[in-house]
C-alpha cells in the first residue's frame, strides 16, 4: 500500500501515543473510566484471538478468521453504541461482539460449529455473523428503515471489509439508505486486501469513503488503528443517525497483521516489509498504551494484572464451551430446511442408523 494511503484521514494519536490537536480535546471530553476501557477491551480482544489460533492449530476449533491488528476499530466503534442499536457483522467482528456484551462462550461455540454460538441473547440487538460477503449490509439498511418508520431512536450498524465494496448489495444499500435518509452506519474495516486482492484492484476510486458522494450522504476517512479518532467518528455518526439526519459510511484503514483466516497464507500476496511498517508504525494496542502512560493512566503493574485477569476469563470460557455434551450427528441437517429434500433426508436416515449400530 502506497504513503497516499495513510493520509487524508481522522487521526487523534500519533505513532509515538502523542494526541493531536483535534486529539486533546476529543481527550478532555472522555471520563478517565472510559479511557480505561478502550485499553482494556483491545487487550481482551488481543488476547482472545491470540488464544483462538492457538486452539485452531492444536485441533480444538475449526477454522477461525484472526482479527490482531483491528482491536481499535472494532472496540472504538462497539463503545459509541447502545443496547437499543442493531449490530450486523461479518465472521470477523469477534471484538464487536465481546465489547457490546455478547457472552465469550457463545464466541466460542460459533467457532467450535455449535449453533449455540448463533443463538440470540434477549438483551443485545447483535446478529449472528454473516458468512457471504455484503449481504449484512441491506439487511442493516432494512433494520434502519423500519427503525425509522416506527420513530425509535434506533441506529442500525453494518460492518464489513473493503472487499464488501465491490458487491451490489453495498451499493444497493447505499443508494436505499440515501434515498430514504436512514439512521444506518455502513462501517468499512479497510484492510486492504479482499484475501489476497489489492483494493487497487477492486476500485479505480482511491478510498472506500468517497463513494458516499454518489449517495449524497457523509462519508468519512479515519485511522482505523486510532481508537479514540474511531469513536469519535463513529460517535458523531450515531449522533446524527438519531436526530434524523440520515446515513453515514465510515472507512476505518487498518491492518490486520494475520492472514485472512487461519487456512490463508499472506506471504503470498504481502510484503513482509508492508506488515513490518504496520506493526511499527500503527499498532492499536501499543500507541494507546503509551497514551495512557504518558497521562499516568496506566502502570506496568496495572498493565500485567490486566493481562493476566484476560487469560483466566478466557481460559475459563474455554473449559465451559469443552465441558458441554457434543451434539448428534444429525444435528448437521438441523436449522436448514423446514422439510429436508429426499437427498438430505436419505443421508439423515443413514447418519441415525450409523449412530444406533455404534451404540449398540
Amino acid at each position: 500500500m502506497s504513503s497516499d494511503y495513510e493520509s487524508d484521514w481522522v487521526q487523534y494519536i500519533s505513532a509515538e501515543g502523542q494526541l493531536t490537536t483535534d486529539g486533546r480535546k476529543a481527550w478532555e471530553q472522555l471520563s478517565d473510566q472510559l479511557k480505561i476501557q478502550f485499553y482494556r477491551w483491545m487487550t481482551f480482544v488481543r488476547l482472545f484471538d491470540r488464544k483462538m489460533i492457538v486452539l485452531q492449530r492444536q485441533g480444538r476449533m475449526g477454522t477461525y478468521a484472526p482479527l490482531e491488528g483491528q482491536e481499535a476499530a472494532q472496540v472504538g466503534s462497539a463503545l459509541a453504541l447502545t443496547d437499543q442499536d442493531w449490530v450486523f457483522p461479518t465472521y470477523r467482528e469477534h471484538g464487536v461482539a465481546l465489547t457490546i456484551g455478547f457472552p465469550l462462550t457463545h464466541v466460542l461455540l460459533y467457532w467450535a460449529g455449535r449453533v449455540e454460538g448463533c443463538k440470540p441473547v434477549s438483551n443485545l440487538r447483535y446478529l449472528p455473523p454473516a458468512v457471504p460477503i455484503a449481504t449484512q449490509i441491506p439487511h442493516a439498511v432494512g433494520a434502519a428503515w423500519a427503525a425509522k418508520l416506527k420513530k425509535e431512536q434506533t441506529v442500525a450498524v453494518a460492518y464489513f471489509g473493503d472487499g464488501a465494496t465491490s458487491e451490489g448489495d453495498f451499493h444497493e444499500g447505499c443508494n436505499f439508505a440515501g434515498v430514504f435518509q436512514l439512521p444506518v452506519i455502513l462501517f468499512c474495516q479497510n484492510n486492504g486486501y479482499a484475501i489476497s486482492v489489492p483494493f487497487s484492484r477492486q476500485s479505480a476510486a482511491k478510498t472506500v469513503a468517497e463513494r458516499a458522494l454518489a449517495y449524497r450522504f457523509p462519508g468519512i476517512r479515519v485511522d482505523g488503528n486510532d481508537v479514540l479518532a474511531v469513536y469519535m467518528v463513529t460517535s458523531q455518526a450515531v449522533k446524527r443517525a438519531r436526530e434524523g439526519q440520515g446515513p453515514t459510511l465510515i472507512e476505518a484503514v487498518t491492518y490486520r497483521k494475520g492472514p485472512h483466516t487461519t487456512a490463508d497464507d499472506p506471504s503470498r500476496y504481502r510484503p513482509r516489509e508492508e506488515v513490518k511498517h504496520w506493526s511499527r508504525q500503527f499498532d492499536p494496542l501499543t500507541r494507546y498504551q503509551l497514551l495512557l502512560k504518558n497521562f499516568q493512566l496506566l502502570t506496568d503493574s496495572e498493565e500485567e494484572a490486566w493481562e493476566l485477569e484476560c487469560k483466566r476469563r478466557i481460559e475459563q470460557a474455554i473449559k465451559e464451551m469443552e465441558s458441554l455434551t457434543s451434539p448428534p450427528p444429525t444435528h448437521l441437517f438441523a436449522h436448514v430446511f423446514s422439510d429436508l429434500p429426499p437427498a438430505l433426508h436419505k443421508q439423515r436416515l443413514q447418519v441415525k442408523q450409523k449412530e444406533g449400530k455404534e451404540h449398540d
